[in-house]
């Protein structure tokens, strides 16, 4: 009997993997959870999340078990495209601040 792989994703999956990976998006997700439910820095620190907070925050948010599933997803794969919109965006604003 052959042996069953785990599904594994295309392009947009490892994207989703590399962005889980992103220690700035694993910040961005405890500053956006302290800012959604008025919760204090010292309740929730800065490096609160980690990898694997940030892949099960995602496949919530984009209603799917697996990051595989956003090559075959369009809804969930359109999910993604926004929040990963909204993380660049707060990025930039995160870097201009750091200039000014």
């Amino acid at each position: 009997m052959a042996k069953v792989e785990p599904a594994r994703g295309g392009a947009v999956a490892r994207q989703a993997a590399m962005l889980c990976q992103d220690r700035a998006f694993q910040l961005y997700l405890d500053r956006r959870r302290r800012a959604k439910f008025g919760i204090e820095p010292s309740a929730l620190p800065d490096g609160t999340h980690n990898e694997q907070d940030a892949r099960d925050w995602l496949c919530a948010a984009c209603q799917i078990n697996s990051r595989a599933e956003l090559d075959s997803n369009p809804a969930a794969r359109q999910t993604f495209r926004i929040i990963r919109n909204r993380f660049n965006r707060w990025r930039a604003k995160q870097k201009g601040e750091k200039n000014q």
